[in-house]
């Protein structure tokens, strides 16, 4: 495969570059261990003895192995012998190895947890939904005495409604693998609104759910509250549905609502289950889903290491690189892909050769827009919006926000062997310059 060769063009100008620094709610849990058992102590009655599954899914939660370290360690001091259960749906490429590998790249592993990990990707259907609407939960959860699940409760990526991404979704997804996430994703997302309340609430009534250690993180990726929801609150959904408002309203975002190109450094599962969060980007694939600023043109760069090779979401961007098509482990995004039955996410858009040549491609391509002159936002990826990168046409803006400083002066950007040098537009933590 061969990508454009640029020196054949007009050289593609680009703006200086600066970092600016945005301000957000700084909350957080000082001190996870302690606050995770205090949290769970009221519901650690009669477990003596009892053999208890512990959910995981394949998001990067902040402080996952640490928080699951604790329920684990937690639930041992009631008597009980917790194991873990990958709780991601199809994720991993829908098999047990690779479901276990998601897991020991979060720090997740029978080493490290002192417990055994079962992975297998068995299911059981539990009960119908509707009539040809089977519901399902991996048998290693139903042969349980008691089942506790993390989840992280926040906006979801693909439709809006009072429940979105946390305890539900994972009960019903997570905890049905490959085969109860396709029969769910089969219903449609236009339809999530309905049937994520109702598939979750049929699993934690029909199955042996004992509560969820749920979380919520703050714009810096840190872990902002731990609240632990046992069953009853589970199934009347109220407690989900207040987290869910407070997730929402100190998520972090891009603060400038109109632009020209957006360039996202990495996408990754870890990151967010469409590989980076539409509600920051604004990059939904879902035709009924609006949000985000608005651009002309988007580059993708990378995918993380933890993903392994699961690209899922480059289809939304315009431009991405060779490096990023490498790497990329196309049965394992396809799969996720074909569970969820949207194929938009996984198509590949233009390959630029480097980072550089993807970033002046996109430039490139917006229209009735002067050299020099394009308003460019760069972010490493939709958890990490405290530093961001911006160009030079949108200073003037950024220095208008009250929650913006300005940490250097705009520079041209160095790019070496293709990759751009972003470290140097870093300075030693010194402010130059602060917003009104």
């Amino acid at each position: 495969m061969e990508s454009l060769d640029l020196s054949k063009f007009p050289k593609i100008e680009l703006p200086r570059f600066l970092k600016i620094k945005q301000h957000f709610n700084t909350q957080k849990v000082e001190d996870i261990p302690a606050e995770v058992r205090a949290k769970m102590e009221p519901y650690l009655q009669n477990l003596a003895g009892k053999r208890i599954a512990v959910g995981v899914g394949s998001r990067g939660i902040a402080n996952i192995a640490l928080i699951t370290k604790t329920v684990v360690e937690t639930l041992k001091d009631a008597g009980a012998f917790p194991f873990i259960i990958p709780a991601m749906g199809s994720h991993g490429g829908a098999t047990p190895e690779g479901q276990a590998k998601m897991l020991a790249g979060f720090g997740i592993s029978e080493e490290t947890m002192g417990v055994p990990i079962y992975a297998s990707m068995d299911v059981e259907p539990i009960a119908e939904l509707e009539s040809g609407f089977p519901i399902y939960v991996c048998k290693s959860a139903l042969e349980a005495d008691g089942i506790v699940i993390i989840p992280r409760i926040k906006p979801h990526t693909a439709f809006r409604g009072p429940i979105e991404s946390g305890v539900l979704k994972m009960l019903c997804i997570g905890l049905g693998k490959q085969i109860g996430a396709d029969s769910l994703h089969m219903q449609g997302f236009a339809r999530f609104h309905e049937v994520i309340p109702k598939a979750g609430c049929m699993v934690a009534e029909k199955t042996n759910v004992l509560f969820a250690v749920s979380v919520i993180e703050n714009a810096f990726d840190e872990t902002y509250k731990v609240e632990v929801l046992p069953k009853v609150d589970i199934i009347s959904m109220e407690r989900e549905k207040d987290l869910l408002e407070e997730a929402k309203h100190i998520m972090a975002s891009i603060p400038f609502p109109k632009f020209d190109v957006l360039v996202i450094e990495e996408i990754g599962k870890n990151i967010s289950g469409d590989g980076q969060d539409p509600n920051v980007t604004g990059l939904f694939f879902g035709k009924h889903m609006s949000g985000g600023p608005e651009f002309k043109k988007s580059v993708i760069f990378d995918v993380t290491e933890e993903s392994h090779g699961n690209s899922l979401g480059v289809g939304m961007a315009d431009v991405t690189t060779r490096k990023l098509f490498d790497k990329t482990n196309f049965v394992y995004m396809y799969m996720n892909a074909f569970t969820s039955t949207e194929a938009a996410t996984v198509k590949i858009p233009m390959v630029a050769a480097t980072s550089e040549d993807a970033l002046r491609m996109a430039v490139k391509m917006c229209n009735r827009v002067k050299p020099f002159e394009h308003k460019i936002v760069w972010i490493k990826n939709t958890l990490e919006l405290s530093e961001i990168i911006i160009s030079e046409p949108l200073l003037s803006e950024a220095q208008s926000l009250s929650n913006i400083e300005v940490l250097l002066d705009p520079s041209d950007l160095i790019f070496i062997n293709g990759e751009p040098q972003t470290a140097l537009l870093t300075p030693n933590n010194s402010v130059i310059s602060k917003g009104r």
